[in-house]
């Protein structure tokens, strides 16, 4: 069909590729070697068609989707890839939690796909909780007790709160519901073929208390402050969001420096430019995503805290370094007023 054409499916897998975020990677875990020998692969999540289309699939039909597991499948051939449920979505017992650290110990790497199913988000499908739904974090508890090497590939609609997660797993992939070509977009940053460089469109609370949580908030009349007690603040969990709104990695590193503003003032009617060098400072090709945001701290209105005005996504080469333009004006800088003017 045309929907299904190769140029749409390369479409398809390039999209869901760039769009997944990379939270965390420590000890070297990402990305896989591409000779790796054998790999484990843990979750219901990881073989459901279905759930890689996500909800609002509009006209998908699950068959068309590729998982993980088939993609892997099909991208290691020599290796031996070895796939245990562990448990379904809701995950309320464990009794194929055995089988699945039987897979892990014996296994190079595993990779753990964990998260929401798709009809946990979505129109009227709301939890009263952002937690991982039922045992599936006891799941990725008894991976890490192996000490074997593991990654955590989350699925999900929404931002979850995943403390232990993000506290003790070595690298934790966000893939939102990946859509038909799933798998392959997903090998494709698991193993390096792409790099990852989206970032976060909302902010990840440690807990579902501190909803509503957004990077662009008014001040309190009581900014948080550590040192006094009556101060806009939790006294169980830090008032800081677990990864903010913005937040992505990359296998490569990058440096902003040189900050320039072409004017220290402007008028109602005037503009200004912003510009910035951006180098990547690694070993590997990647996308670095260059964001703006201003603060208004005297205002006729209150004003957020922050703002993004503008944002740009380059691809850099090993020590290349470019400089980037951003235009600041009254489209960037204005606001109503209490007249709605």
């Amino acid at each position: 069909s045309v929907l299904l054409s190769a140029e749409n499916r390369r479409a398809a897998r390039e999209v869901a590729a760039r769009s997944m975020v990379l939270l965390k990677n420590e000890r070297g875990v990402l990305p896989i070697d591409a000779n790796v020998k054998s790999v484990a692969v843990v979750g219901a999540l990881a073989d459901s068609q279905q759930d890689m289309l996500g909800s609002w699939s509009g006209d998908g039909h699950k068959e068309d989707a590729v998982t993980l597991l088939a993609a892997l499948r099909e991208k290691l051939p020599r290796a031996r890839v070895r796939y245990a449920r562990g448990c379904d979505v809701q995950c309320a017992a464990a009794e194929g939690f055995d089988e699945a650290v039987r897979a892990a110990r014996d296994s190079d790497v595993t990779i753990i796909v964990a998260g929401e199913s798709a009809d946990m988000s979505g129109e009227a499908s709301s939890r009263a909780t952002l937690d991982i739904p039922g045992r599936q974090v006891d799941l990725i508890k008894a991976i890490h007790a192996t000490g074997k090497p593991y990654v955590v590939v989350l699925m999900n609609g929404r931002p979850l709160s995943i403390n232990w997660v993000a506290e003790n797993s070595p690298a934790v992939l966000e893939a939102w519901f990946p859509g038909t070509e799933a798998g392959h977009a997903l090998t494709d940053v698991l193993f390096g073929d792409v790099n990852p460089g989206g970032k976060l469109p909302a902010t990840f609370p440690r807990a579902v208390g501190q909803e509503p949580l957004y990077y662009n908030h008014v001040n309190t009349g009581r900014p948080p402050d550590p040192n006094n007690h009556y101060s806009s603040k939790y006294i169980d969990v830090p008032w800081t969001p677990l990864f903010p709104f913005g937040h992505g990695l990359s296998y490569t590193t990058f440096r902003l420096s040189n900050l320039r503003l072409s004017a220290g003032v402007i008028n109602a009617a005037g503009s200004l430019d912003v510009s910035v060098d951006v180098e990547n400072t690694g070993q590997r090709a990647g996308d670095e995503v260059v964001q703006l945001y201003t603060r208004d701290v005297a205002a006729s209105r209150t004003r957020p805290v922050k703002e993004l005005k503008g944002f740009q996504r380059v691809t850099l080469q090993p020590g290349e370094r470019r400089t980037l333009h951003f235009t600041l004006a009254r489209e960037q800088l204005g606001f109503y007023d209490a007249a709605l003017r």
